[in-house]
């Protein structure tokens, strides 16, 4: 399907936007629903992804649909309690972003991935924060905007125009889990 001339879309790329999408919005409010959302929309975008060759963010969807799973019964039956990690917490996550990225980079570029450097920022930054999704950390949201709009520019450069606007969505959304979840963990600080 096209819109116009210019815009290629498929429908699996409509529909793992419009899973993704859902996903995303439950992961704010906290239900346990939003597991199998991004469950779902994670193994339709390893399709989309491998086909564009964005390999890492192929293989980043595999990690996702298994933090679905570690989400849900992590999560409970109340869903999120989110808290704050200390400073030391936060300086490791980051030490470990820098470093992880820089050395994944370089395998990147040797398989012939689309876009190496924002592909291996994005890979790791995205592991790091549906970790700390899992544990019910506020850091995740912070660090999802900050990867969301990485791939934002990645995917309008790579044409997958949806999932572009999906990621300036995404970007969106994370402001608002960052809003939301910085309140939120004051009331579960202490738990």
């Amino acid at each position: 399907m096209r819109i116009g001339k210019e815009f290629p879309i498929s429908i699996l790329e409509i529909t793992a936007f419009i899973t993704s999408l859902i996903g995303v919005i439950l992961g704010v409010l906290g239900p346990r629903t939003t597991w199998p959302w991004w469950a779902v929309s994670s193994l339709l975008y390893a399709v989309l992804f491998y086909q564009s060759a964005y390999f890492a963010s192929s293989a980043l969807q595999l990690i996702f649909i298994a933090g679905g799973v570690l989400g849900w019964f992590g999560w409970g039956v109340t869903g999120a309690r989110p808290r704050k990690s200390t400073t030391n917490q936060r300086l490791l996550i980051i030490g470990v972003l820098c470093i992880a990225s820089i050395s994944l980079w370089p395998i990147l570029i040797k398989i012939g991935a689309a876009s190496s450097a924002i592909e291996a920022f994005g890979f790791v930054g995205s592991v790091i924060a549906q970790l700390l999704m899992i544990w019910q950390r506020f850091e995740a949201w912070p660090l999802w905007l900050i990867v969301d709009t990485a791939y934002t520019y990645q995917y309008f450069k790579g044409q997958l125009y949806l999932t572009g606007v999906l990621y300036v969505i995404f970007s969106i959304i994370a402001v608002w889990g960052w809003i939301r979840w910085n309140r939120e963990s004051r009331t579960y600080q202490n738990d």
